[in-house]
């Protein structure tokens, strides 16, 4: 059984316990990386790590379908397009847990219902925060809202800048990564594909 710091005691501000071994752990990372972890300015920073990362991977305590649970069917006889474009998001890397940021273009279309367009951003959002890589998180979304809408076509592409290779290895800074998913007409028709693509600005 793991070691918990109180939270009352600890924290007078009531925030989360983080578990022992996981601020042993952080401090552990600091002492490698070269730092002391009990000078004045680490000490509470293994507390603070552990609390960002419960924070930048919340979407692993979610279903990112449910927001697409609640559909609406008076659409006016509106049969086109729905596109949703340059949605932020920030993700983490699962090899070297580093940020991917950047934005998301997500369209479907629609039979005879759509859903609320902050859904779709909510759906990106949690799949997002978990550990992650472009094409997966680029599959999943695009998966996710085929299944649970049933539109005639989804389409997604993300573009995202990666802090493992901007910062680190071969230190290339300005490089987008752009990855893209289709399903249905979108995949099928290459006129469709074409239009929404061009929508997006791709």
């Amino acid at each position: 059984m793991s070691s918990i710091v109180g939270p009352d005691e600890d924290d007078p501000r009531g925030k989360p316990p983080v578990p022992a071994e996981v601020q042993d752990a952080i401090r552990t990372l600091i002492r490698w990386a070269g730092d002391d972890p009990s000078r004045e300015g680490l000490v509470d920073t293994p507390k603070r790590v552990a609390r960002a990362w419960k924070e930048y991977c919340q979407g692993y305590e979610e279903n990112p379908a449910v927001h697409l649970s609640r559909i609406f069917e008076e659409v006016g006889g509106y049969d086109e397009i729905v596109l949703l474009k340059d949605i932020p998001f920030q993700s983490h890397c699962e090899h070297h847990m580093a940020p991917i940021i950047g934005k998301a273009h997500i369209a479907y279309l629609p039979t005879d219902h759509v859903v609320g367009i902050s859904k779709l951003a909510r759906v990106l959002h949690g799949f997002a925060r978990r550990l992650q890589v472009q094409e997966r998180l680029t599959a999943e979304v695009a998966q996710c809202i085929w299944d649970n809408l049933k539109p005639q076509g989804v389409a997604v592409v993300i573009e995202a800048t990666h802090a493992c290779m901007t910062a680190r290895g071969v230190r290339t800074p300005g490089v987008t990564m752009v990855t893209s998913e289709m399903r249905g007409v979108f995949r099928d028709d290459h006129r469709s594909r074409e239009e929404v693509l061009k929508l997006m600005g791709n």
